[in-house]
């Protein structure tokens, strides 16, 4: 079996169909300066390094950040093969600095593999040409894109940027964790925000949340802007085969849709994070497994994979859809239709085992749902941060066909459980399976963690639960994934 691995590429496929931008004129309501006669503001131009062929080409340098995050989801990836290796890039774009700031440019990858830089703008609305030809992409790009921004995270050794969604006129933004700390390398980044007509303006870290992968951020000044907080929609309400558009600045190319479907509802992605806290493992997940230990990876091209052993891991359902979802994404809308916000872009899928090859997106990418996102956002708002569910028990995944399969799974098994946690408390037992959390099917340990993860901590979930051959229904309250 081929080895799969996650890297960007500016490459489209067959499934990534683009839309331009000059879509129905939306009004400019932001009226602040947007800096463009500063050469020192990170939106005056963008460059990639030399050293990699995107946005996001550079690694960042100096040590991994190693303050007080959440604790991370941490059960390795069980591959539905036992030689396939797969790991995910995280869909944001860093680069290391340059001469001590971004450049006039944007660095793309030819079809040969070789980089070839490009100077870019951004309009600051979008236009219909032909009235006589909008369709629902057409209106839904043009409802949603006021609500999407580019932003930037500069530290004292590197760069990046990514996307953003606005939550409220007070100026709360969503956007990725490893944009706002440059894929884990820093806490105090200094963070700005072009809104879709160009202005610009500084933002401070709410909060972060590197077991989801999200962030808040807040404008420092909202003064002579009008705001378009974005629209919300329902995640749980998607069907296969709906629209899905991605809205974002990938390449650092702000103002960019792209148009696809939804592929799949049911995914579940694991992560290397070095934003999550790498000492602390999950309980709630098995340390061994049949499927092997390979997981998906934060990757970014042209430097060394990260490794598992300096990072953890963190697991998410997403929604998964062939829209072109490319590094710069990072943090960006999902959206229907209807112009709502249906996820929240993370990371995308490759083919190519090779951290420093161009070949990328195929139109597998990965979207945290909107739901999910909503509830992270308000507690970071709130709370300045979020709670996750905790089970208090190792699980494993059960080989299907009667303990046979090397490729499938059929369940969690639990193996051990916590006394005194909340697995002890419902009444389960090693050797039980889980197979359904809330009514989604669980085939995998990965799956049962990151749906315990997903809900809030003190949260009452159902689990369908396999014992000596017969199914009950188990009622668990969950505890707080903080306290592991």
């Amino acid at each position: 079996m081929s080895q799969n691995s996650w890297e960007p590429t500016p490459d489209s496929s067959s499934a990534d169909r683009t839309v331009p931008m000059n879509q129905q004129q939306v009004a400019a309501s932001a009226a602040g300066t947007s800096n463009q006669d500063d050469p020192t503001t990170a939106f005056a131009a963008q460059q990639a390094p030399a050293a990699g062929a995107y946005a996001y080409a550079g690694a960042t340098s100096g040590a991994a950040y190693t303050g007080d995050y959440a604790a991370p989801a941490g059960q390795p990836e069980h591959n539905k093969g036992k030689h396939a290796t797969r790991t995910v890039l995280a869909a944001a774009a860093i680069a290391a600095l340059v001469g001590g700031g971004i450049g006039g440019g944007v660095v793309a990858a030819t079809s040969t593999g070789a980089a070839s830089s490009i100077t870019t703008t951004s309009s600051g609305t979008t236009i219909v040409n032909n009235t006589d030809s909008v369709n629902a992409v057409t209106a839904a790009a043009a409802n949603a894109t006021p609500s999407t921004v580019t932003i930037a995270a500069t530290s004292s050794n590197a760069s990046g940027s990514g996307s953003g969604v606005i939550l409220d006129a007070e100026g709360h933004i969503l956007t990725n964790t490893h944009v706002v700390t440059l894929d884990g390398a820093t806490a105090n980044a200094a963070i700005e925000v072009q809104l879709a007509d160009g202005s610009v303006r500084s933002a401070t870290v709410v909060g972060t949340d590197p077991t989801s992968d999200l962030a808040v951020i807040k404008l420092d000044s909202t003064s002579g802007l009008t705001l378009t907080p974005a629209t919300l929609g329902d995640s749980d309400a998607l069907n296969v085969g709906d629209t899905t558009v991605a809205i974002g600045a990938p390449l650092g190319l702000s103002n960019t849709v792209t148009t696809g479907i939804v592929s799949n509802l049911v995914r579940t992605i694991e992560v290397a994070s070095s934003a999550a806290d790498e000492s602390t493992t999950d309980s709630g997940s098995g340390t061994t497994d049949p499927f092997g230990s390979s997981p998906f990876q934060f990757e970014i091209p042209g430097q060394q994979s990260q490794s598992t052993s300096s990072s953890s891991t963190i697991a998410i359902n997403v929604i998964q859809t062939d829209a072109a979802v490319n590094p710069g994404n990072s943090g960006g809308a999902l959206i229907n239709s209807n112009g709502e916000v249906i996820g929240i872009n993370v990371a995308i899928a490759s083919t190519d085992s090779s951290s420093t090859s161009t070949s990328g997106n195929i139109g597998v990418g990965f979207a945290i749902p909107i739901n999910y996102a909503k509830r992270v956002a308000q507690e970071i708002i709130d709370n300045g941060s979020a709670t996750h569910g905790m089970l208090g028990a190792t699980v494993s995944t059960s080989p299907a066909n009667n303990d046979s399969s090397e490729a499938f799974g059929d369940g969690a098994l639990i193996q051990e459980v916590t006394s005194g946690g909340s697995a002890a408390a419902a009444g389960l037992k090693s050797g039980d399976v889980v197979t359904a959390v809330d009514g989604r099917s669980i085939s995998e340990a990965i799956e049962l963690t990151a749906a315990v993860r997903q809900a809030a901590a003190g949260d009452t979930v159902t689990l369908t639960v396999e014992r000596n051959g017969s199914t009950q229904q188990v009622t668990v309250t969950l505890g707080d994934a903080a306290n592991s």
